[in-house]
């Protein structure tokens, strides 16, 4: 059963999306986290239950990550995506609170050549996990901001909360 809430944050209204699951803590696994205006972000879909009980856990979370308390989420995810997405997700998932990488390092941390950058930007801007699954500390080879499906200026919020450092 799909399940949705919405909660408040500073970057807007988070939209948070997830399947009942027995093994997940508090019964949901989170399969979407978009904010408004994003790049291919979701929409309620008919048949889908609101159940913000559903997600207090990954609330809570998210609310202590803002707040500046938190630099990790223990949250169970839908798996989901192609093995070279998959692989990508998983890189991200390791570059550490307050520190940032290229998608070059990204290319060669999974194995991929270099000329593969492209691929890679691809598999991130399909993250459908903004903000858990930390694509927003992925940066451009000369530093700059690049490429975020929730938008530049969001970008540099969440780097600017982490006090984000070059070379993770």
């Amino acid at each position: 059963m799909t399940v949705y809430t919405t909660i408040d944050s500073p970057l807007g209204e988070l939209l948070l999306v997830g399947e009942k699951s027995a093994t997940a803590a508090g019964g949901t696994a989170l399969a979407s986290l978009s904010v408004p205006g994003q790049k291919r972000g979701v929409t309620v879909q008919d048949g889908w239950t609101e159940d913000a009980a559903a997600f207090a856990g990954i609330a809570a979370q998210l609310t202590a990550y803002f707040e500046g308390t938190r630099t990790r989420f223990d949250i169970e995810y839908v798996t989901g995506g192609s093995d070279f997405q998959r692989r990508v997700w998983q890189a991200l998932e390791a570059i550490p609170y307050g520190k940032t990488c290229t998608y070059g390092e990204i290319a060669t941390r999974i194995g991929a050549p270099r000329a593969a950058v492209r691929a890679v930007g691809t598999a991130i801007g399909s993250n459908p996990l903004l903000v858990v699954r930390p694509c927003h500390r992925v940066i451009g080879a000369n530093g700059a901001l690049t490429g975020y499906a929730g938008g530049l200026e969001r970008k540099q919020r969440l780097l600017l909360l982490e006090g984000a450092t070059q070379a993770a």
